[in-house]
């Protein structure tokens, strides 16, 4: 009887001394922001930059004035959060509703890039860009004009989604200003991007 409760007692110990080992070796979540995956051998890093703009919420219906109807005034935006080693943003604008091409893909209202990091991001201005940051080079959209194309989904049961995506990079981009975004994907990668954020706006004409 001792001898079993002895062997019990063992038992216990040794689980509860092995369970102590593996949690001290596991990977610990928080402080490193690290994102899913953890450490350096694999995962990725998850650096929470930040997008703002007064012109409208997060999710929100963007305003007639900055649509296609109202003049394609260009938001301001502010990025905050921004990670060690930033030296540009590269921004795109897009409506991700219609499928457009083949293989499909979406429809271009803005691209442009080289916006300096010291920036922290871009007033608002008229669509030819030429509010944006000094330095800053636009791109052509899908009409392959260098401007800003706002909203313009037609009238209808739902709304487009329109979004702004922003890259930190550790680099300016050495591309011509005819370059089409698969041009600037490949222009950022090789390690170039350090973070990433988006925003989202919701827009359809109005019935007349």
């Amino acid at each position: 009887m001792r001898s079993r409760l002895f062997s019990s007692t063992v038992a216990v110990a040794l689980a509860v001394a092995l369970g102590a080992t593996l949690a001290a070796q596991a990977p610990q979540g928080g402080g490193g922001g690290r994102g899913a995956g953890g450490g350096r051998g694999g995962g990725f890093s998850l650096v929470p930059m930040m997008l703002e703009t007064d012109a409208y919420a997060d999710g929100a219906i963007v305003p007639a004035k900055y649509s296609s109807a109202g003049g394609s005034t260009m938001p301001a935006f502010k990025i905050s959060n921004v990670p060690m080693g930033t030296v540009s943003f590269a921004v795109i604008f897009h409506d991700i509703e219609p499928p457009v091409g083949d293989p499909p893909g979406d429809v271009l209202h803005a691209m442009f890039w080289n916006v300096p990091a010291a920036s922290n991001g871009w007033p608002e201005g008229p669509a030819d860009g030429s509010k944006l940051p000094a330095g800053t080079v636009i791109g052509n959209n899908m009409t392959r004009k260098p401007v800003y194309m706002g909203p313009g989904a037609p009238a209808g049961p739902r709304y487009h989604h329109y979004i702004f995506e922003v890259y930190a990079l550790n680099a300016n981009l050495d591309i011509p200003q005819t370059a089409s975004r698969e041009d600037l994907f490949k222009a950022m990668a090789g390690g170039k991007v350090l973070a990433k954020a988006a925003y989202v706006g919701r827009f359809r004409g109005e019935a007349k």
